[in-house]
């Protein structure tokens, strides 16, 4: 009699613990979906400006945005910064995974018993999209910014530059090709 007690509360705790699992998974998978349309419908993205642009200090906080064959940043403090579309002469897409939560997130690492500090760190990290800008200034200068995206959002700014950058724009591109090599001479 214990013993068919005791098995079917190892049961019942194997069906909780499966559809804890099955409600998380579902979840992700939800978050994921979102986290990759949400950029699509709006233009502007809401980035962190690592280094390269004049008067930005790094590590700003700011909006990216494509408006009037510019690619414009505007940060939450400072003047706000454009590069014109024909002057990018590429873009890179990379991605970085950091761990988030600092100091608490770590305590709670080292304080979970048993190597449970192992499981709090497969959930401790999240993915961004590295964006690399190379560009010419006004001048035929060469420069370049580099910009920390959330997920998912650096193809979608990819595929808005390369919107932007159609055959009839090509013009302007030859232009500034053709001052770079002038100023180069």
């Amino acid at each position: 009699m214990i013993h068919r007690i005791v098995a079917s509360k190892h049961i019942s705790l194997m069906l909780i613990c499966l559809l804890l699992l099955v409600c998380y998974c579902t979840g992700l998978i939800a978050q994921d979906h979102d986290a990759i349309n949400a950029p699509a419908a709006s233009s502007t993205l809401h980035v962190t400006h690592i280094l390269g642009f004049e008067g930005v200090s790094n590590n700003a906080n700011g909006d990216l945005s494509i408006q009037d064959r510019a690619l414009r940043f505007k940060p939450h403090e400072g003047s706000p910064v454009q590069v014109p579309i024909g002057a990018i002469q590429d873009l890179f897409l990379g991605e970085q995974d950091k761990q988030v939560g600092g100091k608490p997130m770590m305590l709670a690492k080292t304080a979970a018993p048993y190597g449970g500090g192992r499981v709090v760190s497969l959930f401790a990290h999240k993915k961004y999209d590295i964006v690399t800008l190379e560009y010419l200034d006004s001048n035929g200068g060469f420069h370049g910014a580099i910009f920390q995206l959330n997920q998912g959002q650096g193809p979608v700014l990819r595929s808005e530059l390369e919107a932007e950058r159609t055959p009839g724009n090509r013009v302007a591109d030859e232009a500034t090709k053709r001052n770079t090599e002038e100023t180069s001479k």
